[in-house]
């Protein structure tokens, strides 16, 4: 690697990715002998103006297609760009601080979309103050159960753990000298797409998603034989399939084609004989059921089923990790010796006894938020405590495991199986209705964003240890970064809820929500659950898990409505495209990379104007001609548009060159 050209810095040593040798000792890019600038008013300012744009950003897209992108990646780069304009020497551990406050972001997000919007869902109200204690308190909570396991993770798990986007972000900071260049075609790109996605969603211009309705054959197709195809033609969705690659797109399609064209088929095929609505709280023949319909009936709840079942497979193949995690954690906590004392900066953390004392603070807010805030009950309210804190333990450490071997976190699938946990629980002593639900998912948010900040902060402190920055640093200033963040998204799921909804023709997917929400309704008011869709898809993911396919991936295909799996197939495979046409490696490397940054800035330009054209909206500003957006003709414009946006992504990304 090349030498940092503004400050200096050298490229990861040769031993960074590999696992040590006896007696061989990594030594950072920041020596732990010295001492770089890190926290300051630029790291901290940034970093929290970071923490909001993309927590805005990333609560849109995941709430519309159900996934929620890692800002980490783009964070960097802005911030190895700043640097660069403003040609500032040593900042490679100021941007590691403003990367690891601004990648809050996206972590809290994900513990809020996946479960709040239920609520909405199910006819009820969620206030700001919930929406934004569940989200703070487990976002705290995942910080400071994570904490005691840093040294395990990232240090003596050295070159044993891939660490996938960690690896992508530090190289990203390292590359300083590439800064300049690469958040400008980030910025290029953003605009590109988040023009193109404004059109869309402000002004109508075309239609968002193509379906083959728009030919006579594919209208015979869908209403006789229940086959159509769908295609989202919004920029962000086919940036975000780019960065997941051809792999997981292929395994994401098959499970939503085998849903779409195998069992709603079958189902169909068999619906002349179908006298009586079949299936849980089903009130319509199967006949009369559009593909849609029956998708929702009866394809969504496998995909539930294997949803959760992923989770528990994750929790098993993770127990060895979660007891000798948890043995490390007591041996810190309870340990005579003083564990700083002598201790290097770059391994230094935040003082146990502050990690105790914040866990027990933290764990009486809970409390004081469910006795007041949520079920107003004594016993219910240590119950739900307890819930919390037990599932929330075991769960973070999980999602740690998870990103650091494959960069996922199965964060919906161990929500959902929080939710069963909690649900039936709380009908066993008495809590049902209503105050069950609200109760039961917000007991899901905590422990959904405790989980899902284990798993990003895990990544920020890997970045850390890799260019030698304070770990106690990125700990302390991680919780400055969370509160903005759930403030931030609070605020957004109710502008978005006013504005857009999530039950109705034209509402925000939320898909992960209406996975909450379906498994949670029935439980809590009496009424019966498919439980052998559940069960079927639990017994799927056991399979694929034998063969050796990542069942989550697979389920989530199933569960997400198939215009908005095709785009990210698609994506993947302008990613394999663009990455595979050159017999010199280092040449196909660069585009691919390339690729990486115009997708990135698509998933953020799309992202950030879908929150404007939102706010729009919700103040009334609509310039959308309805009748013309549903129209067959708008149809046929997007799916031209679509080929326009593509070409344009494989002809950037094939003008990259390795010396870039």
């Amino acid at each position: 690697m090349s030498e940092h050209t503004s400050t200096g810095v050298k490229g990861l040593p040769e031993n960074a990715y590999r696992e040590l040798k006896e007696n061989e000792v990594y030594e950072p890019i920041m020596s732990p002998d010295q001492i770089y600038p890190e926290v300051n008013f630029r790291s901290v300012f940034w970093g929290l103006l970071m923490a909001v744009i993309f927590s805005a950003a990333a609560a849109y897209l995941g709430l519309k297609i159900g996934q929620v992108f890692e800002a980490a990646i783009p964070i960097a780069i802005i911030a190895v760009g700043l640097s660069y304009i403003t040609k500032r020497k040593n900042a490679l551990g100021e941007n590691v601080i403003i990367q690891s406050i601004g990648a809050s972001s996206g972590v809290i997000v994900a513990g809020a979309i996946f479960t709040i919007p239920a609520l909405y869902i199910l006819g009820l109200e969620a206030q700001f103050y919930q929406v934004f204690l569940s989200s703070l308190l487990g976002g705290f909570l995942g910080i400071l159960f994570l904490i005691p396991f840093r040294k395990y993770f990232v240090s003596d798990m050295h070159g044993k753990y891939p660490f996938p986007e960690a690896t992508a972000t530090t190289e990203v900071l390292v590359s300083g000298e590439k800064g300049g260049s690469q958040a400008k075609l980030l910025l290029i790109s953003g605009l590109i797409g988040g023009i193109y996605d404004f059109i869309i969603a402000t002004f109508g211009w075309w239609s968002e998603v193509f379906t083959t309705r728009v030919l006579s054959v594919g209208e015979m197709l869908a209403d006789k034989a229940k086959l159509v195809f769908k295609i989202n033609v919004g920029s962000a969705v086919l940036g975000l399939g780019y960065i997941v690659g051809l792999k997981y797109a292929a395994i994401i399609c098959a499970g939503s084609f085998i849903g779409w064209y195998m069992i709603i088929p079958i189902i169909n095929y068999f619906a002349p004989g179908i006298t009586v609505p079949i299936g849980a709280n089903i009130t319509k023949l199967v006949g009369a059921m559009s593909a849609e319909e029956i998708f929702r009936a009866y394809v969504r709840p496998i995909g539930i089923g294997g949803i959760a079942m992923a989770g528990v497979i994750g929790i098993v193949r993770s127990s060895k990790i979660i007891k000798s995690a948890f043995s490390l954690a007591i041996k810190e906590i309870f340990g005579k010796h003083d564990a700083s004392k002598g201790v290097k900066r770059t391994q230094r953390d935040l003082p146990m006894g502050i990690i105790a004392g914040g866990i027990l603070l933290t764990a009486v807010i809970v409390f004081i938020f469910f006795m007041f805030g949520v079920v107003g009950n004594l016993t219910h309210a240590i119950i739900g405590l307890a819930i919390v804190m037990v599932i929330a333990f075991l769960f973070t450490t999980v999602a740690a495991n998870a990103i650091a071997i494959v960069g996922t976190n199965p964060v919906s699938g161990m929500t959902l199986m929080t939710l069963i946990i909690s649900s039936v629980i709380m009908v066993s002593v008495g809590l049902t209705g209503n105050v069950g639900i609200i109760a039961s998912m917000v007991i899901g948010g905590v422990v959904c964003t405790a989980l899902s900040m284990a798993g990003g902060f895990i990544t920020d402190l890997k970045i850390g240890y890799w260019l030698g920055s304070s770990p106690y640093k990125q700990q302390s200033w991680k919780f400055l970064g969370t509160v903005l963040s759930a403030a931030t998204v609070g605020g957004v799921i109710i502008i978005l809820n006013k504005t857009y909804g999530f039950v109705g023709e034209n509402a925000l997917v939320a898909p992960q929500a209406n996975a909450m929400a379906a498994v949670i309704e029935p439980m809590m008011s009496g009424k019966p659950a498919p439980w052998m869709l559940y069960a079927a898809g639990a017994f799927m993911s056991l399979i694929l898990t034998m063969i050796g396919v990542p069942s989550l991936a697979f389920a989530l295909g199933m569960f997400i409505p198939i215009e908005l799996n095709t785009p990210i197939l698609l994506g993947g495979i302008i990613s394999h495209f663009v990455s595979t046409r050159s017999k010199d490696e280092k040449v196909n490397n660069a585009r691919r990379e390339r690729g990486t940054l115009i997708a990135s800035g698509f998933i953020a330009g799309g992202a950030l104007m879908g929150v404007v054209s939102a706010v729009l909206k919700f103040s009334g500003i609509n310039f959308v001609n309805e009748a013309w957006f549903e129209s067959h003709s708008a149809e046929i414009i997007a799916i031209v548009m679509l080929a326009v946006i593509c070409a344009y992504m494989i002809w950037d990304s094939m003008r990259a060159k390795p010396e870039d």
